[in-house]
């Protein structure tokens, strides 16, 4: 029968909150307009939920620790070195 599933594939989400959609479709789904708009609003809202899961799980990784701005313009500050006599 043909299924329609909507999941993450985020390692870091828990196996059960990974699936947000698994329905069994039939041409009937598609018989007419209004039908037809309910199985997409139902995809829709299973896309958004999967990501916002998505995201979730990546706000809740460790940031990598960056240059604080004050020591990088505090480098650019710096005169130019100049070459020592003798030296090339």
């Amino acid at each position: 029968m043909p299924r329609i599933i909507v999941t993450t594939e985020n390692p870091r989400v828990p196996r059960g909150a990974s699936v947000l959609l698994d329905e069994d479709v039939r041409s009937v789904h598609l018989s007419t307009g209004h039908a037809a708009a309910q199985l997409i609003e139902r995809l829709a809202w299973a896309i958004s939920d999967a990501e916002e899961t998505e995201q979730s799980a990546a706000d809740e990784l460790p940031r990598p620790i960056r240059a604080r701005p004050g020591r990088a313009r505090a480098s650019r500050n710096r005169p130019a070195l100049q070459p020592v006599a003798g030296r090339t």
